[in-house]
């Protein structure tokens, strides 16, 4: 059944894999993936068709240890495979609360979760099940960020939703400029011109040309993602 209280019916909701660490310095927090979870059961079950990407930070990142000297393919390609590990943890938490849950992985591990195939993804989500897309595009040098935007593009989402630490976009980092400005509202053009803070440029550049709105906004805000998810201006949107 489909719900008419929200204002959106199918999004794409991005997750960094430090969402996922709570206070730790690594790894996943069972209570803080378990809230999260709370929050995305809630609303899937009441009719919003769910897809998530969630990154690898928490675990690998890619760019990171090719820093470190480590190629970076083959850095990018761990990063993968620790989105992968995140999208596990999440499904599992998901279905300990009755939620049907795909993982679908842009590499191929039969093993543990399904191959991402776009057709099969949107009849998970027509079907009320929650897809959660590992692996990011499958390619190096592209971060979860651009998967995300791909991802949303592709399966028809009405809206990408960004979920940070912090409660939109600003002019500049809030954390060391008590100055910095936060936007309600921002275009595309000038979040890629000014280097905002918000995804990456190839990200933008994918949503801005098919038309995705992009709302950035605090998860670990109780009641942040239903807001949003009923229309109001939570965050900062760019479109």
């Amino acid at each position: 059944m489909k719900s008419t209280k929200f204002a959106y019916r199918r999004i794409l909701l991005k997750l960094s894999g430090e969402a996922l660490m709570g206070t730790g310095d690594y790894g996943i927090d069972p209570v803080v993936i378990g809230r999260i979870a709370r929050e995305i059961h809630e609303y899937a079950s009441q009719g919003v068709e769910i897809g998530l990407v969630i990154g690898g930070g928490n675990i690998f990142r890619g760019a990171g240890l090719a820093q470190a000297g480590m190629e970076r393919v083959t850095g990018d390609h761990m990063g993968m495979l620790a989105t992968v590990i995140n999208s596990l943890a999440m499904q599992d938490a998901l279905e300990k609360l009755g939620s049907f849950c795909r993982v679908m992985s842009a590499l191929t591990i039969n093993q543990v979760c399904e191959q991402y195939i776009r057709r099969r993804a949107v009849r998970h989500l027509e079907k009320g099940r929650v897809v959660v897309f590992a692996a990011g595009t499958g390619n190096p040098f592209f971060t979860t960020d651009s998967a995300a935007s791909l991802r949303a593009i592709e399966i028809g989402a009405q809206i990408l939703l960004k979920a940070t630490k912090v409660d939109g976009v600003y002019s500049d980092d809030p954390v060391k400029n008590p100055d910095a400005q936060r936007y309600d509202r921002v275009a595309y053009d000038e979040a890629i011109s000014r280097k905002l803070a918000v995804m990456d440029a190839t990200a933008l550049v994918l949503c801005r040309d098919h038309g995705v709105p992009l709302r950035v906004f605090n998860l670990h805000e109780p009641g942040n993602l239903g807001r949003v998810l009923a229309g109001e201006n939570v965050g900062t949107l760019v479109e």
